[in-house]
């Protein structure tokens, strides 16, 4: 987790001139001790007769529950559980009886780290099966909403809650109540409002990660009604099913809550709760300055930045992150087999195309082999390995060109070697795009002058058969690097001459920008996948 996403805590609100410097960030925060202030914290501890009291208040009114066979662990999917109307003074007689059958104020709130529902816990949930009011939670029942103010459950409550100073100047859109007999777990999910939810009896344990850990929780599809929640199984998780799952806690927090505290968890912030025995909480949701300000009109516009930012993201990561052990190419002279003269196929291949006219100036002077660095010269052995190895010349005697009608063995092996080749999107799966990667731009430059020079024939298969996606956005990648490096003149005359190799210069631009396409589509689909929950099968025909 990186240092400017740790948890910050806070012994005091804060004024709203300072909370909005902690709202700006992004990051949760704590604040310790915040709400002992409120009559609620009094008047509702279950320990003190705060039953009673609840009851007395509002045990009238008919709340919506959730229940779940799952519990204790509530799934937000709506396959999962059920909303089920329910008398407050039943609910309220669940959580006397489990007073009496436990001693509730004398637990310690979370002893061990509850990660998992392994061992007791998972005995528990099983002998909870069957038992209804183990399997009932009050989750979100409105104390105030704006949107839905008939639906407004429990709205003399708000005369015991005190309002933060920090969130008056903010645009509440609702006040709700958490309440739970027994021992709850949520599902791992995200809202999309800003929240401060604090604790008013009990105690809660809170999990939380940052929105860019969303490919590590396989969300719901975005389409679906439980689109916020993570679809990684709590009890049980599938690590076959969810491999990526297995790294989550790394990039996760952990935030004990007891009574009196408050803690707030932005918008997009992923976050799974564990709530003791007998927990009462209520909690504010607003909405940030950064979604109400958006106007409808620019919506389209922001989700392709968007989800164009985190394509490139996802790119870099498919080189990055597969690439960082990978090891330079060593720097020491390479030897050239006979006595410094290339190999018979190579020669065979492409000696026989090297007479063009590369007069003029200094790049179209002929480069010999024993002139290439060390290093560049060793990348130009393995890339020369690389493509004799694929493609196999059915008459060595005969010179290979692309375009003549004696090589169709060599096409069809080509074309065959193309067809593994377009499924190569991770840098570590292709040979040929880890040497590119290895070469810095100006190295990589004097490998093709070579080529062009000594190899034009496999150079061109190189490009046409050989380059795989990735392989496609290396090679542009390190092209844009080289510009950096050079004048425009030279630039020109580079591509002049790499181009120039090929019978058809617009077939081998084609098989680049192809390759990088292709690549950049497969960085998309991951997206879609990843923070999404979409499986994207390509563009749709179109239907006249």
């Amino acid at each position: 987790m990186e240092g400017s996403l740790q948890i910050p805590a806070f012994n005091l609100l804060p004024s709203s001139l300072d909370f909005a410097s902690v709202e700006s960030r992004n990051v949760p925060a704590v604040f310790i001790g915040c709400i002992k202030n409120w009559r609620a914290f009094s008047n509702w501890n279950p320990s003190n007769g705060g039953l009673d009291y609840l009851q007395e208040r509002v045990g009238s009114s008919t709340v919506e529950a959730m229940l779940s066979r799952s519990a204790p662990v509530f799934y937000g999917d709506l396959r999962s559980h059920e909303r089920v109307p329910l008398p407050f003074s039943d609910f309220i007689g669940f959580c006397k009886q489990r007073l009496q059958d436990k001693d509730v104020g004398g637990r310690v709130c979370f002893e061990s780290e509850r990660h998992g529902l392994a061992g007791s816990d998972a005995e528990q949930s099983n002998s909870l099966l069957g038992d209804a009011p183990q399997q009932i939670y009050l989750a979100q029942v409105p104390i105030m909403n704006v949107e839905n103010d008939d639906k407004v459950q429990l709205a003399t409550l708000i005369e015991d809650i005190q309002t933060p100073a920090f969130l008056e100047t903010k645009t509440l859109a609702s006040i709700n109540l958490w309440m739970n007999s027994a021992q709850a777990r949520s599902s791992t999910h995200y809202d999309p409002h800003h929240n401060l939810l604090c604790i008013i009896a009990g105690c809660k344990q809170v999990v939380l990660w940052p929105p860019s850990a969303s490919p590590l929780l396989y969300p719901m599809p975005i389409y679906g009604e439980a689109s916020n929640h993570s679809s990684v199984a709590l009890e049980d998780p599938d690590f076959s099913i969810h491999p990526r799952a297995e790294h989550s806690m790394k990039h996760s927090q952990k935030v004990i809550l007891h009574a009196g505290d408050a803690l707030f968890i932005p918008e997009g912030w992923f976050h799974q709760v564990d709530s003791n025995d007998l927990t009462i909480a209520v909690n504010f949701w607003w909405r940030s300055n950064i979604t109400s300000s958006l106007s409808e009109h620019m919506d389209a516009y922001y989700l392709r930045r968007i989800l164009r930012r985190l394509t490139d993201k996802e790119m870099n990561q498919l080189l990055g992150e597969n690439s960082a052990g990978m090891e330079k190419m060593e720097k020491h002279s390479c030897e050239l087999p006979n006595n410094g003269e290339s190999d018979n196929h190579e020669s065979d291949l492409d000696q026989t195309c090297a007479s063009k006219d590369l007069k003029g100036s200094k790049l179209k002077q002929r480069i010999m082999l024993h002139e290439v660095e060390p290093l560049a010269l060793q990348a130009l052995h393995k890339l020369v390995a690389l493509v004799h190895d694929s493609v196999k010349v059915a008459d060595r005697t005969e010179p290979v060109h692309s375009t003549s009608g004696n090589d169709s063995d060599v096409k069809v092996k080509s074309e065959q070697k193309r067809i593994v080749a377009s499924d190569l999107f991770h840098l570590e799966d292709d040979p040929l795009a880890k040497i590119l990667w290895t070469l810095e731009p100006l190295t990589l430059q004097n490998v093709f002058l070579a080529m062009v020079h000594n190899f034009p024939r496999t150079l061109e298969a190189l490009i046409l058969y050989l380059l795989s996606p990735v392989g496609a956005e290396v090679l542009t990648r390190k092209f844009e690097e080289m510009d950096q490096h050079i004048t425009e003149e030279e630039r020109n005359e580079f591509y002049q001459l790499f181009y120039g190799v090929f019978d058809d210069q617009f077939a081998a631009m084609k098989a680049i920008l192809n390759g990088k396409e292709s690549f950049a589509l497969q960085a998309f689909k991951n997206v879609l996948d990843q923070y999404l929950g979409v499986n994207y099968d390509g563009p749709k025909p179109l239907v006249g």
